[in-house]
C-alpha cells in the first residue's frame, strides 16, 4: 500500500489524542482505529496498525504507573495469562472475518461502551487494596479473559472495561485500577501484535511514527490521571463517545 502525507497528517494527530486519552481512561482506540480507516486503510491493516502504536504507546503510562507503585502486582499477573490468552484467541477469530466485518463492528461498540460509562455505577473509586481473595480472582481472571478476547479481535475500550472490572470485582482504587489495566492492556496488544505481524497486516512506517505519538502522548495524560484520578476519568471517556457519535453520523449523511 501507498502512503501519502495525507495519510500520515490524519493518523498522527489521532495518535497523539489518542495516547492522551487512553493513559487516563482508557477507549484510546475509539479516536485512532477510525482515523487509520477514514485514511483509506483496509480494516485488517488498520487493526495490525493500530496494535503497534498502541503497544509501545501504553508501555509509557505503564513505567509512569509502575514507578508510582499503582499497579497490584498479585492481582496482575495472573491477570496477563488470562488476557493473553484470550487475546490471542481474538486475533486469530479477527483474520479469518472479512473487512466488512470489521468495520461493522464499530456500530456495535459505540452503543455498548456508551451504557457501560453512562451508567454511573459502573465507576467506583475506591480505598487501594493489598489482597484478593481467590474467589474474586478466578471471576477476575474470567473477565479478564473475555476481555482480552476483544482487545485481540477489535480493541477500541479495552483499557475502560478494565478499569471497570478491577473497581467492580477487584474493589481497587481508580488510580490503582488503572496501573494493573495499563500493564495487562500492554501485553494483551503485543500477543496479538505478534499474530498481525506473522500474518503481514501492520505497516510499520506508519505504525512507528503514529507510536511516537501516541508515546507522547501517553505520558503527558498519565501524569494528569495519577493526579487527578476519577475526577478526570468518566468526562474524558464521554469526550472520546461524543467524538466517535459525531464521525458516524457524519458518515451517515
Amino acid at each position: 500500500m501507498v502512503l501519502t502525507w495525507k495519510v500520515f497528517a490524519m493518523v498522527l494527530p489521532a495518535a497523539f489524542l489518542a495516547g492522551f486519552v487512553d493513559s487516563i481512561a482508557g477507549g484510546g482506540g475509539l479516536i485512532s482505529l477510525p482515523f487509520y480507516m477514514m485514511a483509506g486503510i483496509p480494516a485488517h491493516m488498520s487493526v495490525a496498525t493500530n496494535k503497534l502504536m498502541s503497544s509501545l504507546g501504553t508501555s509509557v503510562a505503564t513505567i509512569k504507573y509502575a514507578r508510582q507503585k499503582l499497579i497490584n502486582w498479585k492481582a496482575t499477573l495472573p491477570g496477563v495469562v488470562a488476557a493473553v490468552l484470550g487475546s490471542q484467541l481474538g486475533a486469530r477469530i479477527s483474520l479469518q472475518l472479512d473487512d466488512a466485518v470489521i468495520r461493522n463492528a464499530l456500530l456495535v461498540v459505540l452503543p455498548v461502551v456508551a451504557f457501560i460509562v453512562l451508567n454511573r455505577k459502573w465507576f467506583h473509586d475506591n480505598e487501594p487494596v493489598d489482597s484478593i481473595p481467590a474467589s474474586t480472582m478466578v471471576r477476575l481472571m474470567f473477565f479478564i479473559f473475555l476481555i482480552g478476547m476483544y482487545d485481540g479481535f477489535y480493541g477500541p475500550g479495552t483499557g475502560t472495561f478494565l478499569i471497570i472490572v478491577f473497581t467492580m470485582v477487584a474493589k481497587m482504587s481508580m488510580a490503582q485500577a488503572n496501573g494493573c489495566c495499563k500493564f495487562i492492556n500492554l501485553v494483551t496488544n503485543v500477543s496479538a501484535l505478534l499474530v498481525y505481524l506473522m500474518s503481514g497486516n501492520v505497516i510499520l512506517s506508519l505504525g512507528l511514527a503514529a507510536a511516537a505519538c501516541n508515546m507522547l502522548g501517553n505520558a503527558i495524560g498519565a501524569s494528569l490521571a495519577i493526579r487527578q484520578g476519577a475526577k478526570i476519568v468518566r468526562p474524558i471517556i464521554l469526550v472520546i463517545l461524543a467524538i466517535f457519535l459525531l464521525k458516524l453520523i457524519a458518515e451517515m449523511i
